[in-house]
Parts: structure tokens; C-alpha cells; sequence
């Protein structure tokens, strides 16, 4: 049984996802984002669901604010469905969003995906993985230590970002769909590519390439992306 934070100021919708979430997991809950994050930071949960539309601080504040203290999967729940927004969530740290209004199975259906991918990912516990480094051109990644490096230097990774490129490298040299990295790496079974493709933009940067000029990242049109060393 997973323990999820719930952070949403109007008592009504939060008792009402917390009846969602009850029967499945253990819920907490706090209307305030402060109080969040002091709860996150004593007694760290397994997921978080947090409401953009906090009194005490901009949520995208609180977003960022969590990420400085855990690495705890978040769903933010916004009023807003254009992409200035979901793209604003996202640089913030959101590992998913949902739109209100949403139901309870949509809701248990994002969580469970989050918790799946937190759990494969081996940040649940458990014994230690084989030691395993990823090698593509320059490129290496230490799936141990969660540590990618580009011709020597360290990349800044987001948790997302390094779980995309280990996907990729895994795969070097094969077009992957965007429906396989939907399902495989963001466990979803539905949703939007432009999340994907938000991320990829975010990686092409950080590996000082475009797609206009790509080095590792290789769109296909119509197909997917390719991972592959530097032919220069």
C-alpha cells in the first residue's frame, strides 16, 4: 500500500479524492503548500497529488520547492490545458498532470503509472542492481548511480530526462515509437506526445544538438526517435 499526499485547499475536492484514493492506499493531506512540504520532508511519501491553486504560494513555486527537498513522483492538477502551461509543469518538476475536472479512475490510473515507474526505476528499496554503464559515442550513463556523462562532463538530468535516455541508449541504433515511450518509460497507456516531445527538446539542448542539427537524438517522421553515436 502506497502513502499519497493529497494538497488541495477546498476541503470538498479533497475529501472527495481521498475517498478515491482510500480504498487503494494510505492518504495524508494538507490545504496549504507549506504545510506540504514540511509534512514531505518528515515523512516522506510515495507519490504526491498537488493543486495548483494553493493559497500560500504559486504552484509552480511549490512544484519546484518539493524538488529541492525529495524526488517524490508529483501529479499536479491545473484548471489549464494549453501547452504554455503543461509545458511550465513539466520544467518544473511534474512527472504527470491532470486536468480538472478528472474522475477517480483517471485519477488512480495516472497514480498507479507513476508509482509502477517509481518502483521499476529501484527507488522503492530493495537490493542493489548489477552495476550497469550504458556507452553510445560519447555518451555514457550509469544506471546504478543514475549519472549521465557527455564526452566527460556531467549532464544535468531531471529523473525523466535520465529515464528517456537510458530508454534510447538501451535501444541505440533502433527507431523507438513515441507510443513505446509513452507505454514503456511514462507507463501510459493513452495521452499526449507532446510531452514526449517537450522532453526530447529538453535532452537535445542539454546534449548541444537541435532538431534542426542532431548528433544523438534522430527524428524519424512519422515513426519515432533514434538514438546513435556521432557519425563526424
Amino acid at each position: 500500500m502506497a502513502t499519497v499526499l493529497v494538497v488541495e485547499d477546498d476541503d470538498f475536492v479533497r475529501a472527495a479524492i481521498i475517498q478515491e484514493l482510500a480504498e487503494r492506499h494510505a492518504v495524508r493531506s494538507a490545504g496549504r503548500a507549506l504545510d506540504a512540504l514540511r509534512d514531505i520532508a518528515q515523512h516522506p511519501p510515495d507519490a504526491v497529488v498537488l493543486d495548483l491553486g494553493l493559497p500560500d504560494l504559486d504552484g509552480a513555486e511549490a512544484l519546484k520547492m518539493v524538488r529541492g527537498i525529495s524526488d517524490v513522483p508529483v501529479i499536479v492538477a491545473t484548471a489549464r490545458d494549453d501547452e504554455a502551461e503543461i509545458v511550465r509543469l513539466l520544467r518544473a518538476g511534474a512527472d504527470d498532470y491532470l486536468v480538472k475536472p478528472f474522475s477517480g479512475d483517471h485519477l488512480n490510473a495516472r497514480l498507479d503509472a507513476v508509482l509502477r515507474r517509481t518502483r521499476a526505476g529501484g527507488r522503492a528499496g530493495g537490493p542493489a542492481a548489477p552495476a550497469a554503464t550504458l556507452r553510445v559515442g560519447g555518451l555514457a550513463l550509469d544506471l546504478n548511480r543514475r549519472e549521465a556523462t557527455l564526452d566527460g562532463t556531467p549532464l544535468s538530468l531531471t529523473r525523466r530526462e535520465f529515464d528517456l535516455l537510458a530508454y534510447l541508449a538501451e535501444r541505440a541504433d533502433r527507431v523507438v515509437s513515441r507510443r513505446e515511450l509513452r507505454t514503456e518509460v511514462w507507463r501510459q497507456a493513452y495521452g499526449e506526445d507532446q510531452t514526449i516531445d517537450v522532453h526530447l527538446s529538453w535532452l537535445r539542448r542539454k546534449l548541444g544538438e537541435s532538431a534542426a542539427s542532431p548528433r544523438y537524438l534522430h527524428t524519424v517522421r512519422g515513426v519515432g526517435v533514434m538514438l546513435s553515436a556521432p557519425r563526424d
